[in-house]
């Protein structure tokens, strides 16, 4: 089914997203609002050429829905109008006349959507949304006389050469006049499923393949091909279908289903969605089983079929800002905050982008709009940049040499977010396991003023505790506790609390004393300890903050030191 579908009902309709009709219009003055506008515009242009008259897919269908939806709203908050030439099939047409025009589909955004419009229509028909190239089969005396592609729907190019190549498609039929059909060819997935599969890229191989000069009967045989209508066939459907199934198409009769209301509808759009199928779909088609002679179609979406697509995998997101978070051992991790959003009901604000080279290649600037979707039904995942702002914000970008192991002992200018997860480091369950000493206590301590280093908080007693602003008389009491307990801590734990690199089954020794005086080769003698590990440790007991470290530990007594 193609993406135009969405253009031919007079106006765009809104998808199930949370955020689509929530977002305010953004800020910007008139001449940033129409350049943005032209972007997004040229971009879907791009898109549609490449799809229609390439078929090559250079974006989710989904998320192409979505830059679509945007780019109505934007041209809907700046008060401009869509150019009167506007057709995402302009460049799809071909010089061959559909006998019948193939018509476009109403997409429902939602269950209400689809309720509504079931509501006093009856004879209602089901079918899987088959996701492939749409085409026209003509048969004259029994014989196949041309396969159409699909074009703009008035018009396509000449694929007949193709179809004797398909064993799908029957060279002749037992059918003595004229036969017109419309149908989807696709790529054959045994026992795909798509919720787990998604698409599998199964349109985009069948367009690749359909756009050669010619192709081979072993590549016809991955093709197969599902009737979605007979436009002069039985005037009923259960007779239409009986009367494909006759004369071969099986996958008509077999994926059409009778429904009465909005819970059946549900439940096969569900099971369709979970179970195996021989193609991949995007959603349901449900259709009357009357309609409007063929005469009457036109290229445009009619009001006798419509399509409710399956929950989104991937959503669009708009970038607000960049952060830069520098984790403990000196890696940068570059963090989006997004516009918020719903994404299979879980609420995303913020996503990672994985690391600091990643984000450089990407370059995602606050403007952007990127894809999200869930890595395990769970995690936000960023998986790519699929439009870009045209102003291009200026960020303050870390220089990755000045973050390393053995950086940031202390909170100044750009060593605020290594710091901190020193700290969490040193208080969380790998370290020293402080009773409720968690981030948020950390980032009291630091405003207060009473942090400036890594082990400042072993110097505060119970009065100073109850003074800082958040903490009061119980909490103080109960901090000063874990701060305490803090040093009857093995010498071994309070080692990996400062961060010690993985020693894996090396012996530590007894004493900081042994242990500093260790040479890189009495480094790498110990089980597990490779040469570069072997460097990084003798690095560590050497740097000058680690062994200041050392020092005030020893005053406090710590075992070990």
């Amino acid at each position: 089914m193609l993406r135009y579908l969405c253009f031919m009902v007079g106006g765009l309709i809104a998808l199930s997203v949370s955020f689509a009709n929530a977002q305010p219009c953004p800020e910007w003055p008139g001449d940033r609002a129409e350049s943005e506008i032209r972007s997004l515009q040229q971009q879907i242009e791009r898109w549609d050429d490449a799809y229609h008259r390439e078929g090559v897919s250079l974006v989710a269908d989904e998320l192409y829905d979505q830059a679509v939806q945007r780019l109505g709203k934007l041209r809907k908050c700046f008060d401009q109008q869509a150019p009167k030439d506007e057709n995402p099939l302009k460049t799809a047409t071909g010089p061959i006349l559909h006998p019948i025009p193939h018509t476009g589909l109403n997409k429902l955004p939602d269950e209400h959507a689809v309720q509504a419009w079931m509501s006093g229509r009856s004879d209602l028909w089901i079918q899987p949304k088959v996701d492939g190239v749409a085409v026209t089969l003509v048969y004259e005396n029994g014989k196949l006389a041309r396969l159409i592609s699909r074009g703009d729907g008035v018009s396509g190019q000449d694929w007949t050469g193709h179809a004797h190549q398909i064993q799908a498609i029957p060279p002749s039929l037992a059918w003595e006049s004229t036969l017109v059909l419309q149908g989807e060819l696709y790529w054959n997935l045994p026992d795909h499923k798509q919720a787990e599969a998604g698409s599998a890229n199964a349109r985009s191989k069948v367009a690749g393949l359909l756009a050669r000069k010619a192709i081979s009967e072993e590549e016809g045989a991955q093709v197969g091909l599902f009737v979605w209508d007979w436009p002069e066939g039985p005037a009923g459907m259960r007779e239409r279908m009986a009367g494909l199934h006759a004369l071969g198409f099986t996958d008509s009769q077999r994926f059409s289903e009778p429904v009465s209301g909005i819970a059946q509808a549900k439940s096969w759009r569900e099971f369709w969605y979970t179970h195996a199928l021989p193609f991949a779909s995007d959603g349901v088609v449900i259709r009357e089983g009357q309609r409007p002679p063929a005469e009457r179609w036109r290229a445009k979406a009619p009001y006798w079929i419509a399509a409710w697509k399956y929950p989104l995998a991937q959503i669009l997101a708009q970038v607000r800002s960049v952060h830069f978070n520098v984790g403990r051992s000196g890696k940068i991790t570059p963090v989006l905050e997004l516009e918020p959003l719903t994404l299979d009901d879980r609420k995303v604000s913020r996503v990672s982008v994985g690391s600091f080279k990643r984000w450089e290649t990407l370059d995602i600037r606050p403007g952007d709009q990127v894809a999200i979707s869930l890595a395990g039904l769970t995690i936000p995942r960023l998986d790519g940049v699929v439009t870009r702002s045209v102003e291009r914000t200026p960020l303050t970008i870390p220089n990755t040499a000045d973050y390393h192991a053995l950086s940031c002992w202390q909170p100044v200018p750009g060593c605020e977010s290594q710091f901190r997860e020193r700290l969490k480091g040193l208080g969380g369950k790998q370290g020293l396991a402080m009773t409720g000493v968690g981030p948020g206590t950390w980032d009291k301590l630091i405003e207060a003023g009473k942090i400036n280093g890594l082990l400042d908080w072993m110097h505060l007693d119970g009065a100073q505790l109850a003074k800082i602003p958040g903490l009061g008389e119980r909490s103080s009491a109960r901090l000063l506790e874990s701060f305490q307990g803090a040093g009857e801590q093995s010498f071994e734990i309070w080692l990996k609390a400062l961060g010690l690199p993985p020693v894996a089954g090396a012996q530590l020794g007894g004493s900081w004393s042994e242990l500093s005086a260790r040479s890189v080769a009495q480094w790498q003698a110990e089980p597990g300890i490779g040469p570069g590990r072997a460097v990084q440790l003798q690095a560590f007991f050497q740097d000058p903050h680690v062994q200041a470290l050392s020092g005030k530990l020893r005053e406090r007594g710590i075992k070990g030191f």
